[in-house]
């Protein structure tokens, strides 16, 4: 079977890249360190291979038009292994045919003092793994104006939907399971402030958009996002009225963050990150909208399909 799509990566956005390519009807390949994958769709080919090896890189990807890059190590391991990663990736990559796709953050922009950040927001990274991103996307584009590699990406805020399960995210297991078993929610930061959120399914379909575009190449876009100025607590009580339930609600700030670092290394990196949680974090979607007329999933939509999934998918970790 010729696989013109191959996905690196298969946490919460590889998934959804791989569901919107399977949509489609297009044949696709995913690969991670182990070759194996729950719930695999008809006709998807599963693959294992160490990304952090050029060689297995460039065998993995050989004959493919488009690869996504939605690979990542651990979130405690970002700061110091994903520069590395995307290395490694970029030079299996030189030579071929192939157009990357890369999945990025919001890190690089670093604190924005509460301005909304659009693509053209200054890079100015603070934290460990705010360096560690804006240092990767920019071998990546540079790598694209010297000609090695074709490459576009895609900016998303933090995430939520199906298979959005990372405990270093404000609406994952650590805050859905516990929501539907009646128990207290416990989010991170302020409640009552504008924080955007980006639905995985709008994050999936914009990659696999710009991996069709020949306008997307050489830039990086902002994924297009439902209510970016909804504040945690309306989201929450949002996903409460969806389920059927009450809730309740509790906030964890950067003090007891540190406590429970001494526990937990996901939870010790998201002190760093703290900044994003105490003022608005709002992004700005229009450039993409605008260029491609993709609109984001309704949020009540969004939220519908995601307690959905986690009904379905109970006890996940």
């Amino acid at each position: 079977m010729s696989v013109n799509h191959v996905v690196l990566g298969t946490g919460a956005v590889g998934r959804c890249i791989l569901d919107e390519l399977v949509r489609r009807g297009e044949p696709v390949c995913v690969v991670n360190r182990s070759g194996r994958l729950e719930e695999i769709p008809a006709g998807v080919e599963v693959k294992a291979a160490d990304l952090f090896d050029p060689a297995q890189v460039k065998e993995v990807t050989r004959g493919a038009q488009v690869v996504y890059q939605a690979a990542v190590p651990a979130y405690h391991e970002v700061a110091t292994k994903f520069p590395s990663l995307q290395k490694s990736i970029l030079e299996g990559l030189t030579g071929s045919n192939a157009k990357l796709v890369i999945v990025e953050n919001l890190y690089m922009y670093g604190d924005t003092n509460g301005s909304p950040m659009t693509e053209e927001t200054p890079h100015h990274a603070h934290t460990r793994k705010g360096r560690a991103r804006k240092d990767a996307s920019q071998a990546a584009f540079e790598a694209h104006g010297a000609g090695r590699v074709r490459v576009t990406s895609a900016r998303g805020s933090d995430y939520f939907g199906p298979w959005g399960l990372d405990s270093s995210t404000t609406f994952g297991s650590r805050q859905l399971y516990p929501l539907l078993q009646g128990k207290t929610v416990q989010m991170i930061g302020r409640t009552d402030i504008p924080h955007t959120h980006t639905f995985l399914k709008d994050f999936g379909r914009a990659l696999v958009i710009l991996g069709e575009r020949d306008e997307a190449d050489g830039q990086a876009w902002h994924v297009p996002n439902d209510h970016p100025r909804i504040t945690q607590g309306e989201m929450l009580k949002m996903f409460a009225e969806e389920a059927g339930l009450t809730f309740k609600m509790t906030s964890v700030g950067a003090g007891m963050l540190r406590f429970a670092g001494l526990f937990s290394p996901p939870a010790k990196e998201l002190v760093e990150m703290m900044y994003e949680f105490d003022q608005p974090f709002i992004v700005d979607s229009s450039r993409f909208e605008t260029t491609f007329g993709m609109k984001a999933t309704p949020m009540r939509e969004a939220i519908r399909e995601t307690v959905a999934w986690y009904k379905s998918h109970p006890g996940k970790k």
